[in-house]
């Protein structure tokens, strides 16, 4: 891969790394200030779990992506992005446009959605 290409992905996954790490922050604020608020019936407690239970659940989509970004700088780093952790084969550049901080080329990928 070309350093052009290999700064392109670098500057996207660094970008999508501050995003992630914004959100998180907002989302664990936002947690913080829910259990702060005097509820004052059942149903108050409802909503504020529910809202809670969803705001969890983004919150570790995003930091298991967060790993990965960050598995993926570092294989930038050492000169091994871009290599499918399967077959060994270079990952395709139009589907690392679509996902940057893929481990597998498409092929290897279905194979592994299938064997779950």
């Amino acid at each position: 891969m070309q350093d052009s290409e290999l700064k392109y992905f670098k500057e996207i996954l660094e970008s999508r790394r501050d995003q992630i790490i914004k959100n998180i922050k907002g989302v664990n604020d936002e947690l913080d200030q829910l259990s702060l608020l005097e509820l004052n019936d059942e149903g108050d407690h409802a909503s504020v779990d529910n809202s809670s239970m969803v705001e969890s659940a983004i919150v570790r989509q995003q930091e298991k992506e967060l790993r990965e970004i960050n598995v993926t700088l570092g294989k930038i780093a050492s000169g091994d992005y871009g290599i499918c952790e399967m077959c060994e084969d270079p990952i395709g550049f139009q589907r690392l446009k679509v996902k940057p901080h893929a481990i597998y080329c498409i092929d290897c990928r279905e194979i592994v959605e299938k064997s779950k």
